[in-house]
């Protein structure tokens, strides 16, 4: 594991996926698993950098695979001037404070309500509410979804300032991977 000053340098397949979902303009590379070990942390991590010199900030997100993926906008892309099957060059470093994560609504309405919850939360780190969210929004169903925001909000209100039944790499879980990449 690297620190912040640390620049990775790595080439990639710039990749589409086979299910893009509503926005079909996208677009992902793998980082391969030495870039990744380099990274300060597993799960979900914000890196600052370059591709193809193009700069862009970004949070990397786990592959299940202990490494992790990266989607690219169509305008970032475009601005690269590569095309979907180039290989680009990237440069990544982790970023010296990783970025508050945007809480989602049907989170923020029950901390709102258990003020015990609401206290340990915002004692927590910001990579604590990193994992606690993602724990959250990578719930495949509504059901589930609703669930894991009563614990963890029983889980605060506790006292812990961890979500502990969470892997944020997916590695053991296998809850995490990149997108299956289009055929062509």
């Amino acid at each position: 594991m690297t620190t912040p000053d640390v620049k990775t340098r790595f080439e990639a397949k710039l990749l589409r996926p086979a299910k893009p979902g509503n926005d079909v303009s996208w677009a992902f590379v793998v980082l391969p698993r030495d870039a990744s070990e380099r990274l300060p942390r597993r799960g979900r991590t914000t890196v600052e950098g370059t591709i193809n010199g193009q700069p862009f900030q970004a949070t990397l997100e786990p592959d299940g695979q202990l490494s992790h993926w990266l989607q690219l906008s169509a305008a970032l892309v475009e601005a690269t001037g590569a095309a979907v099957g180039d290989i680009v060059t990237l440069e990544l470093s982790p970023v010296k404070k990783e970025p508050e994560p945007e809480v989602p609504a049907d989170f923020q309405e029950a901390l709102a309500g258990m003020p015990e919850a609401r206290l340990v939360w915002d004692s927590t780190t910001t990579i604590a509410r990193v994992d606690w969210i993602h724990w959250i929004t990578s719930a495949k169903q509504v059901k589930t979804r609703a669930k894991r925001i009563g614990n963890a909000c029983e889980m605060l209100a506790s006292g812990k300032k961890h979500v502990c039944c969470f892997d944020p790499s997916g590695y053991y879980s296998k809850a995490f991977g990149a997108p299956e990449a289009e055929h062509r």
